[in-house]
Order: structure tokens, then C-alpha cells, then sequence
């Protein structure tokens, strides 16, 4: 017998973005199989005939296109879980690319400590900013001193913030070898310098001691399968794990294809979807015998509250749990619909992931090597933007002889060999042609009418 659920309301829970949820946020926890679907759409005309029958009976609240999840206990048999178990674990790695759904930031950037950085914390970029644009601070009465009573019951865990820069500890230590409290005591070292000075050590500090880069807490997850162009890596590829870990990774292949076949069992018009955009790719870029192209892999991790991005909207994400299963909580808890889903290894659950909010209540293992391993398989959108595996091969090939060149008039050092416009230079469709390749979009065809005509 399936429960069934058809949510009346949503509730505003955008608050809740980039926080942890907890029992609090859920009234309802599921532990059975269970269909759970979101408000149905209905206009004045169709509330006024439905006769005030309930929407758990009327078709429109049994519409695959309103699900929110799909949940089954013990889908997978015992072999499955644990080829996907060694197929997949290693996948996870740590990482500070999972934004707001790796929660508040914490003190320091690392897990546990491990490789820690120090955040720039509100308290010092608005010292900065005082001690660039003096003049701007004096007329509203702020000095380093009233910036110092306003943080000085500040805990950098009650940041709102999930994402932020940190300080470049080797070029703070060049000149603060000691670099406990350096920063005030840089501050305190300026009291008697000119203004002038003083701006152009802030300055400095802001400029070169400051990562440019934009960092996120770290957490263990990782990603398996392929991946689609970004401007970094303009080239569609297998991911890192997968190209390096592929034999282990055809292991989990069982368990992924078993996947497969109960999205299509559960939600036939959402495979269907699915399966029309998978069947556009080159199939090397899928896993076999399935929709899926990618696979997010965390290890451990308790996610903050947050919603998707960058799956097939008319599709359907599918989470699920390996490992050992020696821990308790993780819940998977949707605060719009004050639900939670207790996905343990062995069950499945289908997830309308970049519709509805959702997080992890703590998770607490039992000993030291307990684990929990979550994945989520889905089709990433964007994939439909890459042409055939051997094109997409030759665009990573070009990429790698630019990158290596010294020759190349882009070349420095530290150069990913990636400059604006360069799909479209005739350096690109020379290099096409010398491969014996043609232009998937047809611009060589145009680029070499225009020299014709020139």
C-alpha cells in the first residue's frame, strides 16, 4: 500500500536558504513507500466544478508535473549496494564548490581544520574600507574605534554569508611571521603613519593579501560521470574521477541501470522527458542504458537548505544512500511542506530537487569508520550544448597544445590555454580542418566565404 500525499500549500521558507533544517522544520516524517505532490494548478473554473471533492482523489493532484517525490524502501537488492558502494565512494572528495548548500561558513575554510584558511570577516573589511575612504567614514561619525565596539561580540559562525574570501596566510606571514591576531595588530601599527601612507598599506593589504577567489565551506563530495563545457573547460569530458577511476566506476553501473528502470516504472512521463534530451547526446556521455549523464557523490555531508540548479527541469533527480548505514538522522527534510524523508541504503527516492527547498538534519555516525554515502543521478541540461564525443575530444586537444605552446602569442605563465573568442578565430577552424574535421554549427563554412569574398 502506497501513502499518498497531495500538499495543500507551500509555505515561505526562502529564509531557510543556506541553513540547516531541523526537527523543528518538519511535522510528518516518512519512513514508507509514499507519493507526495505538490498543490495542484487549478483556475476559478475548475475549483468551481470539482465539486469540493478533496485533491487526493481528483486527477489534477496525481499530475507527474506537480510531484515532489516519489518515495520506495528497500528498491535495491544487496549486490547492487554495495558494487555502487565501491563504484562510487571515492568519488567524494573535499570541496568548496557546493555554495549555500554546504551551510554557514564556520571559522575557517577546511574540513575539521584540515588545510584551514581564514575567512576575511565583516569586522575586518569594514576596517579596510574605513582606512581606504577615510574621509567618507569621518562624516558619519565611524572611526576604527566604533567599528571595534560594533563587532566585538561577533561570532564568525552567526555569518549569514555562505560564500567568501580568505586570507593568503603566506603573504600575511611574510611580514607577520607570528600571524595569530596580526590583523590588529597591523591596525594598531598605523595610529601614528600619515594618511597617505596609511591608504596605500591598505590598499596593499586588500589588494595582495586577500584571495581572489570565492570560496564556500568545505565539505567531502564529488561528482562521477560526464560533465558539460565551462569557460574554464570549454570542452565537454568525463569527470576527473571517472576518467581516472573508470573501472571501478563501470561497477555501479548494475545499481545506476536498476535506478533507471524504476524512474521509468515510477514516473513515465518524466523519464519519457528525460529519455527524449538523452537520446540527443553522443551516448558516451550517458551512463549506459540509462538517462543519467552525472552523479553527485557526498560523503557525510549534512546539507544546508537549498534548491538545485542545472538538472533537466521536465526531468527528475534521484537520491539515494550507500554505506554501511551506521549512523542516525540525515533526514531529508522539505520545510515548504514541514515533511521529511528517512532515505536509508537500499530505498529509493525520486525528488523534484530544483523545485522545492531541501536539507539534512544532523547527521550522527556511530564509530569512527561509519559512513553515509548520498548520490544523486541526474541529467545535467547544459549537456545538450556538446556535439559528438570526437569533437569534443579535439576541443580538449586544442585547449592542451594552446595551454603547452610558449610560442602561442597568448602564452604566459599559468596559462590554461583558454582566450575570449577563440571559438571563432580561423586558428580554431584551421585547426579543425587539419584534423579532418568539420564545424558542428557551420561558422568555418562562413568564416572561409568571407576570406573567399575578401
Amino acid at each position: 500500500m502506497v501513502k499518498r500525499i497531495v500538499v495543500k500549500e507551500l509555505l515561505d521558507m526562502e529564509h531557510m536558504l543556506g541553513q540547516y533544517p531541523n526537527e523543528s522544520h518538519y511535522d510528518t516524517l516518512i519512513e514508507e513507500d509514499t507519493d507526495c505532490y505538490l498543490p495542484p494548478v487549478c483556475d476559478i473554473a475548475q475549483k468551481a466544478t470539482c465539486g469540493g471533492k478533496g485533491c487526493e482523489v481528483c486527477d489534477k493532484g496525481n499530475d507527474e508535473l506537480r510531484i515532489a517525490f516519489k518515495f520506495r524502501k528497500n528498491y535495491f537488492n544487496k549486490e547492487e549496494l554495495e558494487q555502487a558502494y565501491i563504484g562510487l565512494r571515492e568519488a567524494a572528495s573535499e570541496s568548496q564548490n557546493r555554495g549555500i548548500a554546504a551551510g554557514p561558513r564556520g571559522e575557517m575554510l577546511g574540513a575539521e581544520g584540515r588545510g584551514g584558511r581564514d575567512w576575511v570577516t565583516p569586522y575586518q573589511l569594514e576596517i579596510l574600507d574605513f582606512l581606504i575612504n577615510p574621509t567618507a567614514n569621518i562624516l558619519e561619525n565611524v572611526s576604527v574605534t566604533s567599528i571595534r565596539e560594533k563587532y566585538k561580540n561577533y561570532n564568525p559562525k552567526d555569518a549569514d554569508d555562505v560564500r567568501g574570501q580568505v586570507w593568503l596566510r603566506s603573504e600575511v606571514c611574510k611580514e607577520y611571521p607570528e600571524y595569530h591576531g596580526w590583523f590588529d595588530k597591523w591596525v594598531d601599527g598605523l595610529s601614528n603613519k600619515p594618511k597617505e601612507m596609511i591608504i596605500e598599506e591598505a590598499n596593499k593589504v586588500a589588494t595582495d593579501w586577500i584571495s581572489t577567489t570565492n570560496y564556500a565551506k568545505t565539505v567531502w563530495s564529488g561528482v562521477a560521470g560526464w560533465y558539460d563545457r565551462y569557460p574554464r573547460i570549454p570542452y565537454g569530458r568525463a569527470t576527473a574521477y571517472t576518467e581516472k577511476n573508470l573501472e571501478k566506476f563501470i561497477m555501479a553501473y548494475s545499481f545506476l541501470k536498476s535506478l533507471d528502470r524504476g524512474f521509468k516504472e515510477l514516473l513515465p512521463w518524466r523519464w519519457g522527458n528525460q529519455k527524449k534530451e538523452a537520446d540527443k547526446l553522443d551516448p558516451r556521455f550517458l551512463v549506459p542504458e540509462t538517462v543519467f549523464t552525472t552523479i553527485t557523490v557526498n560523503k557525510s555531508f549534512r546539507t544546508a537548505c537549498h534548491r538545485d540548479a542545472g538538472d533537466l527541469n521536465e526531468g527528475l533527480s534521484n537520491l539515494l544512500v550507500l554505506g554501511a548505514g551506521e549512523y542516525t538522522g540525515g533526514y531529508l527534510v522539505f520545510p515548504q511542506i514541514k515533511t521529511a524523508v528517512n532515505v536509508r541504503p537500499g530505498d529509493l527516492l525520486l525528488v523534484n530537487n530544483h523545485e522545492i527547498i531541501h536539507g539534512n538534519t544532523d547527521i550522527r555516525l556511530n564509530h569512527e569508520n561509519a559512513e553515509r554515502i548520498s548520490i544523486v543521478c541526474y541529467f545535467r541540461e547544459k549537456m545538450l550544448e556538446l556535439k559528438s564525443w570526437e569533437y569534443e575530444c579535439l576541443r580538449k586537444q586544442y585547449v592542451d597544445e594552446r595551454r603547452m605552446n610558449k610560442q602561442h602569442k597568448f602564452w604566459r605563465p599559468l596559462w590554461n590555454g583558454v582566450s575570449p573568442g577563440m571559438w571563432e578565430d580561423q586558428e580554431w577552424y584551421d585547426y579543425l580542418h587539419a584534423h579532418n574535421m568539420k564545424d558542428p554549427y557551420g561558422k568555418d563554412q562562413e568564416s572561409n566565404l568571407e576570406s573567399f569574398f575578401q
